[in-house]
């Protein structure tokens, strides 16, 4: 009774309104079946109803639903989401939105379904006989209105995926409450911004790379399931629903269509025949789901951002929309039911039916062009010969079968040679709705012969769907395990300096010295080496070592540069005569002696004793061994903080989710005693002879509602927590752009003041320098962090490497918005 009481106070108008639901259910019969004919020509949304000046169904219709499965997915729907949006955003306000949403919706549907209905076509004439009730209208309409006022992050992927959602039920089953969905959704996406104050469009270019491929994955996938899904219902109406009639059963079978054949009188007869033969069965069903069972594929690899994939998809697409585009010119200057492309003979057949895909795989081709830059992913190299090549041995297998067996078969109509099934094999491996141009030299007549003749293409599509899958989970290129390896080898002995371990980063390349002694981790960006940070290796032989990778870097036409080095490598560059910029600044923490005691340290105790009272505990823990529920909270606040920031992501010396992977890299988390992760970090080992001496902070997220301190909580307990341990000191990375010199700039001279205005210019974006003064909290001492490198006159291409280091996916035009958005700042 409490948990009752409690619900109706937090969500008043759903709960009333799912009383109301039950209620009229109950009262009118309508539990079983929906409302009864009488009510329902009252209540039910329809063409019918508005014409009889019945207005009030525009909400009544919301109120009903059409039988008791429909019922039940409404109430879960109403507690699970209209009874959370309400008490996140208030009753009047939730109010205003089902009203608004359900009424406006409702409305907009009918404007929408007139308009399909002003040209003869069979989805306008469906539409205006539909009625309709069901109250997933205005749950859907309210959740969508209360996006303005979520995070970033569930604002962007509750608005991407309803609204594939909604549309895909839309344009492919293509019943009215489907588009009155689709409207609700769209009325709720205006009403938001209006009702919240709220501007209607968050920030563009924030997400992490992982959340936007995810996100292009799921338009593609949607845009092949969606008709799939349709072409199994038999009610289905939309647009995209024309794909169902692949599979109707022929009229006639194989040995009356042979009969029919045989009558010159017949042709056209034959033809259409044929046509429908061809598409009926389970086997050319299969096949003509092949093409989309590989979009699918590409999908996946979309979503681990393969460039093969992108050029699958695409490739896809462009082939797609030549066939719909055919199918339309076809439709428009020829009505034979024989010639058509896509969705073969259909006496109710419009050009809608063409035109609507067309439509459809054009939206997809744009959206894929116009995020390429995310899907750089490449595979080893060999990986596509591999796959070739097991391509040309199925198809050789395949074919040589379908020819073989063929041959020896009486099964067909008449005897066909090897030649004229040499001929036919080609055809064989392509969907039958892709040949209503050829008419097919042979018929099966037996269930042996049409196995032959309708799987062999099967084989070899799936064949080409597990090759390219295997492709898609195979290790990328730029990764070296050997060299990984050996680098590991090194970090633990003799070791490297605090911030060596970035350099087993996944993106890195490796150089090792003639000894294997050193070794130098670096990236190549516009004819530029640019190193991760220092070399590996003890300090015997480092000069000898960054002499022989500058030779080696000349030698392949790169300019060298040594990026995040510390003072001994900034040192054997001047002796060389190489050009030395300071571009961060070190912040480490000394643990022998360390006590948070004194006035410097009050907001460090505040935040640790804030903790204790808010029976908030740091716990290590690493990701690899973390429970599900920790892992999937930690990838959404780190989500969540990027999408806020509404800025590209940053890499190469900056970890992100990808970088916690490593078992050896430990988490600190602050969690509260109901396990709700308050804030994360991550901390990088730094060895010496074997030995652990230090931890080095790279990934720092904080919830955003959560624990306000929880970083100053952390850092103080990784430090109190490593001095037990019995290590020498923790380093808090680097922060760049940023100095102590003297609060006003990096150092002297004109590239050093370039380097001042530009940490200037980017502090309102990304907040370097507050993030050197937040550190200074720890009462750290400081190490410059220098830039190396032989020569000036490769600034310019020197800074375009950076640029691409550490925004290696931003397209032009999110650059030109990051100007922007700079400049307004």
């Amino acid at each position: 009774m409490t948990f009752a009481r409690s619900g109706i106070a937090r969500a008043p108008v759903s709960i009333g309104l799912l009383v109301v639901l039950w209620g009229l259910a109950i009262a009118t019969g309508s539990t079983r079946s929906g409302p009864p004919h009488d009510v329902k020509s009252q209540v039910a949304l329809g063409f019918s109803t508005m014409s009889e000046g019945r207005l009030w169904s525009l909400w009544t219709s919301g109120l009903f639903a059409a039988n008791l499965v429909s019922y039940v997915v409404a109430s879960v729907a109403i507690l699970a989401i209209a009874a959370p949006v309400e008490y996140r955003i208030g009753t009047r306000r939730f109010a205003i939105a089902a009203l608004v949403t359900q009424g406006v919706g409702a409305l907009s549907a009918l404007a929408v379904a007139w308009l399909a209905s002003a040209v003869p076509n069979s989805w306008g004439l469906e539409l205006r006989g539909h009625l309709v009730v069901g109250p997933l209208t205005w749950v859907v309409g309210t959740l969508m209105t209360a996006t303005a006022v979520m995070p970033t992050l569930w604002r962007r992927r509750i608005r991407v995926v309803l609204l594939v959602i909604v549309l895909t039920a839309a344009l492919s089953a293509g019943h009215l409450e489907d588009l009155t969905r689709l409207t609700a959704a769209v009325t709720g996406l205006l009403l938001g911004p209006a009702l919240f104050g709220r501007a209607a469009r968050g920030p563009s270019l924030g997400g992490t790379l992982r959340e936007r491929r995810t996100l292009v994955s799921l338009v593609v996938a949607a845009s092949v399931l969606g008709p799939i899904v349709a072409a199994f219902s038999p009610h289905a109406a939309g647009p995209l629903s024309a794909l169902r009639w692949l599979f109707e059963q022929a009229p006639y079978s194989p040995r009356e269509l042979v009969e029919i054949c045989s009558q010159p009188a017949l042709h056209d007869e034959c033809r259409v025949g044929q046509q429908a033969l061809r598409l009926s069965g389970v086997g050319p069903v299969v096949l003509n789901l092949m093409p989309s069972v590989v979009l699918l594929v590409a999908a996946e690899g979309l979503r681990r951002g393969r460039r093969a994939a992108w050029l699958l998809a695409v490739g896809a697409q462009v082939i797609l929309i030549a066939f719909a585009a055919a199918s339309v010119l076809v439709r428009i200057t020829e009505q034979s039911e024989t010639r058509q492309v896509l969705y073969g003979a259909h006496r109710h057949q419009w050009v809608y039916a063409d035109l609507t895909p067309l439509l459809v795989f054009l939206a997809v081709l744009a959206l894929l062009v116009f995020t390429r830059q995310f899907f750089d992913v490449r595979a080893e190299k060999g990986t596509y010969v591999r796959v070739w090549l097991g391509m040309f041995a199925v198809t050789a297998l395949a074919s040589a079968a379908y020819v073989l067996l063929g041959s020896l078969s009486d099964g067909f109509e008449r005897d066909p040679g090897m030649g004229t099934l040499l001929l036919d094999a080609p055809r064989r491996l392509l969907p039958p709705a892709f040949l209503p141009f050829f008419e097919p030299p042979i018929l099966p007549v037996t269930w042996s012969a049409t196995l032959l003749f309708e799987w062999v293409g099967v084989v070899v599509w799936a064949a080409f769907s597990i090759l390219m899958l295997v492709s898609f989970l195979s290790r990328p290129a730029g990764e070296d395990p050997g060299g990984q390896q050996r680098v590991r080898e090194l970090l633990h002995s003799p070791g490297g300096g605090s911030l060596s371990w970035m350099t087993s980063w996944s993106g890195n390349r490796y150089w090792f010295s003639e000894d294997g002694r050193h070794a130098v981790a670096y990236r190549v960006y516009s004819g530029v080496a640019l190193t991760a940070t220092d070399p590996l290796g003890g300090p015997d032989g480092l000069a000898e070592a960054v002499d022989q990778f500058a030779i080696f870097c000349v030698g392949n036409g790169w300019t060298p540069c040594f990026y995040s080095v510390g003072a001994t490598t900034a040192d054997i560059g001047r002796r060389h005569g190489w050009s030395c910029l300071q571009v961060a600044e070190e912040t480490l923490i000394d643990l022998g002696d360390l006590e948070f005691k004194g006035k410097r340290f009050q907001d460090v105790r505040t935040a640790l004793n804030r903790a204790g009272k808010s029976g908030i505990e740091a716990r290590w823990d690493t990701f690899a061994d973390a429970p599900l529920s920790i892992r999937e909270q930690i990838t959404a606040i780190s989500e969540a903080w990027v999408a806020d920031k509404g800025l590209p992501e940053m890499g190469f010396t900056l970890g992100g989710l990808a970088e916690l992977q490593d078992r050896e890299v430990r988490l600190l988390l602050a969690v509260d005693q109901e396990n709700v992760v308050h804030g994360v970090t991550s901390w990088m080992p730094v060895y010496r002879d074997g030995e652990i001496v230090g931890l080095t902070l790279d990934f720092m997220r904080r919830r955003a509602d959560g624990f306000r301190p929880a970083m100053e909580f952390l850092i103080a307990s990784a430090a109190l927590r490593a001095q037990d341990e019995g290590l020498e000191f923790l380093s808090l990375s680097g922060a760049p752009l940023a100095s102590v010199d003297d609060g006003s700039g990096m150092a002297t001279g004109p590239l050093d003041s370039m380097l001042d205005l530009l940490g200037r210019t980017l502090e309102p974006v990304y907040g370097f320098r507050s993030l050197l003064a937040f550190k200074s909290k720890f009462a750290p001492r400081y190490r410059p962090m220098y830039m190396v490198f032989p020569d000036s006159a490769a600034l310019p291409a020197i800074g375009v490497a950076v640029s691409r280091a550490y925004l290696p996916h931003v397209s032009l035009d999110e650059g030109r918005r990051l100007l922007t958005h700079l400049i307004r700042r």
